[in-house]
């Protein structure tokens, strides 16, 4: 804890990348581990484009049952820390693989989201684009404009990241000259080339969760807490130090 709260205070240019176990602990479900979404659910049927076309309505029950659950949570010390963190300039950048919003709740302000967002939606046939507050009761949702179905803004299996936003997060991963790599299992590509790209840039890696990934054989640091905690305690150290 010390080591890191150094790094923390010493570095120049401090970035978080995070995924699905920053969440956990506010009580949204992740997609790996022992249990995972993806160990209930078959992704094919409900996250790629082909489902869409096929099925729309499950796919679209499917995403309101995950906003229902991300409607009744609450950004927890790990976002909260963050936030406080980019408030002080300590931080520079969060980018996220999560689509829950829970870094903007928190207070995050430069959030890089590499694959979307769950709360936005746009037309498959036209430019139309709308944001939700609360899960949809018409499902699928449709275009007002043309009539056609909306999907969630959402990066799906197959489909690519969208280029400015992994453009940006790239440039940030390689000015980093400390990552802090949250509650993620390092496995989804490209974005799990990020603290790769900042460890070939001379940055420090340091990793936050609970269980060994494909991102701690890179790591500078390994804390094996979960990120509320540890981010909790990092603060009572900073603050008494």
């Amino acid at each position: 804890m010390k080591r890191v709260a150094e790094l923390l205070r010493k570095a120049g240019y401090v970035v978080a990348f995070t995924g699905a176990g920053i969440s956990k602990e506010s009580g949204i479900p992740t997609f790996r581990g022992k249990d995972g979404l993806w160990n209930k659910y078959d992704p094919q049927e409900l996250a790629t484009p082909e489902a869409l076309r096929r099925d729309p309505e499950t796919v679209w029950r499917w995403y309101a049952w995950r906003m229902e659950i991300i409607q009744k949570a609450s950004p927890n010390p790990a976002h909260l820390a963050l936030a406080k963190f980019e408030r002080e300039g300590l931080l520079k950048a969060v980018i996220t693989q999560n689509v829950d919003g829970l870094h903007q709740r928190a207070g995050s302000k430069k959030v890089l989201e590499l694959h979307g967002n769950i709360w936005r939606a746009k037309c498959i046939a036209c430019e139309y684009r709308r944001r939700f507050s609360r899960p949809p009761n018409d499902l699928p949702p449709r275009c007002p404009k043309c009539g056609s179905i909306l999907r969630p803004d959402v990066v799906f299996f197959g489909e690519p990241l969208p280029r400015n936003v992994w453009a940006e997060a790239a440039m940030e991963a390689m000015k980093s000259d400390l990552m802090l790599v949250i509650g993620t299992s390092g496995v989804v590509m490209p974005a799990a080339m990020l603290p790769n790209m900042a460890k070939q840039r001379g940055a420090v890696v340091v990793e936050i969760n609970p269980d060994e990934s494909a991102i701690s054989s890179i790591a500078d640091f390994s804390i094996r807490q979960k990120a509320g905690e540890f981010f909790r305690k990092l603060l009572e150290y900073l603050e008494e130090s």
